[in-house]
C-alpha cells in the first residue's frame, strides 16, 4: 500500500509516517517509481506505537516494541527491553501517583481550613455586633 492509504488505515497523517520514518522507527522501503510502499506488518507497527503513546509513552519509548515486532515477534511487548520499558513506565507512573496523593492531601487541608475559617466568620456575624458577612464576588457587604 502506499502511504495515503496506510496514514488512512493508521488514522494517521503522511506528515507523521513521514516523521516515523526519519526517525527510523517506520521503515523506507520504496518501490520502482520511488513510491513509498507498505505492508500490513508496518500498519501493525504503527498500531502498536499509537497504542503506546495513547498510554502516555513518548516515541522514543516505543523504539523497544517496534524492534520486537521488526524481530518476528507476533506482540511488540514480549520482547526483554519492552518489558523493561514497561517497567519504568510503572515506576514514573507510580511516583506521579504518590505526587497527585500528596497534593490531593494539600488541598484537602487547605479546602478544610478554609470551610473551618467561613463558618467561623459565620458564627461571628451571628453575633450582635459581629462583622457583617463580605460578599465573595465583590468583597462589598451584602
Amino acid at each position: 500500500m502506499r502511504i495515503g492509504e496506510l496514514a488512512a488505515r493508521a488514522g494517521t497523517t503522511t506528515r507523521t509516517l513521514r516523521y516515523y520514518e526519519a526517525r527510523g522507527l517506520l521503515p523506507a522501503r520504496r518501490a520502482g517509481n520511488g513510491y513509498r510502499t507498505y505492508d500490513e506488518s508496518d500498519l501493525k507497527l504503527l498500531r502498536q506505537i499509537r497504542t503506546l503513546q495513547d498510554f502516555g509513552f513518548g516515541l522514543e519509548e516505543t523504539r523497544p516494541f517496534v524492534e520486537c515486532l521488526r524481530a518476528g515477534h507476533p506482540e511488540g511487548d514480549s520482547c526483554p527491553a519492552s518489558l523493561a520499558v514497561y517497567r519504568r513506565k510503572l515506576d514514573e507512573l507510580d511516583a506521579l501517583i504518590g505526587e497527585l496523593q500528596t497534593v490531593r492531601a494539600k488541598v484537602g487541608q487547605q479546602l478544610a481550613r478554609a470551610e473551618s475559617a467561613r463558618a467561623e466568620l459565620a458564627a461571628d456575624a451571628a453575633v450582635p455586633g459581629g462583622p457583617e458577612p463580605l460578599c465573595e464576588l465583590g468583597g462589598k457587604h451584602r
